[in-house]
């Protein structure tokens, strides 16, 4: 076991510097252990619904937080973890974001959706955080073999290449991945139509893990996101940060994990695209 003098002398940093990989390789090991056999080989009985039949939860998502959950407190002790699927037995769990412990926060396959219907898709998502401050991220897309990781003012990285988001060719239009309509209020929609504009193309989203490495790769411009769930966004941000991007909500500021962001939000290639998103979106000029 690590031991725990990471926290009380406030070394975190020191602690990513020693055990990155270490998580690295926890993610690959849940992955290899407990979604990739699962993967095109489901059965109806491992395969059931939350809210609706858009929100979807497998035996893979389940197992792969709970190995995770147990993995990443042993790694970091004292630390907590916030998953996707303890939060939606217990809503309570989610308060930790807004504490000062070290706090992981888990979707352990993100894109469900495209995972249950044999898409690749499909990725694994870990973020450190502490005190509503991303550390360290960690984006595993185990059927494209494909793992990208970020550290706070060390760089973002994937596959050992580092990640620069760079900027839209001015003449170009933008390309902006938005949510889906299923998780959209109506003002969040009218909010949305301010993308159909000339020079602008947006689509559905994805996987919002891999749209946000999109993003950091400079293969999508921008992102227009009506849901605050940290799982989903905590890792790829901090991986579009770290490539040279950035991110605002409609009031202007940077999104914040803790919530009480208004939305929808923007995370783009640089700040100039991020700004325009936002004001398409009636936000903040």
């Amino acid at each position: 076991m690590i031991e725990s003098t990471y926290l009380s002398t406030g070394t975190i940093d020191e602690f990513l510097t020693r055990h990155a990989d270490d998580v690295e390789a926890a993610v690959r090991r849940a992955a290899a252990t407990e979604i990739m056999p699962r993967f095109r080989r489901l059965e109806a009985r491992e395969v059931d619904e939350k809210t609706g039949p858009h929100d979807l939860v497998t035996d893979a998502d389940r197992n792969a937080e709970a190995y995770l959950t147990e993995e990443l407190a042993r790694l970091l002790p004292g630390s907590v973890v916030v998953g996707e699927e303890a939060v939606h037995a217990d809503p309570r769990v989610y308060e930790a974001i807004r504490g000062q412990a070290p706090v992981w926060i888990v979707d352990p396959v993100d894109g469900t959706r495209q995972f249950v219907h044999g898409d690749t898709g499909f990725c694994t998502l870990v973020a450190l955080a502490r005190g509503g401050e991303l550390l360290a991220s960690w984006t595993y897309a185990p059927a494209r073999e494909q793992f990208a990781t970020a550290l706070r003012g060390r760089g973002a990285f994937l596959d050992g290449t580092r990640l620069h988001a760079g900027s839209p060719e001015p003449a170009a239009g933008l390309e902006v991945a938005t949510s889906h309509p299923d998780y959209t209020t109506d003002a969040q929609k009218e909010a949305l139509l301010g993308l159909r504009t000339e020079g602008v193309r947006p689509r559905p989203c994805g996987s919002a893990g891999l749209e946000y490495l999109a993003v950091a790769r400079g293969e999508l411009d921008a992102t227009a996101f009506t849901w605050e769930a940290a799982w989903d966004h905590a890792a790829g941000l901090l991986l579009v940060e770290e490539a040279g991007g950035a991110h605002l909500t409609r009031a202007g500021v940077p999104f914040r994990i803790t919530g009480g962001n208004a939305l929808p939000f923007s995370t783009a290639r640089d700040g100039a695209t991020a700004r325009r998103v936002v004001e398409l979106l009636g936000g903040a000029r």
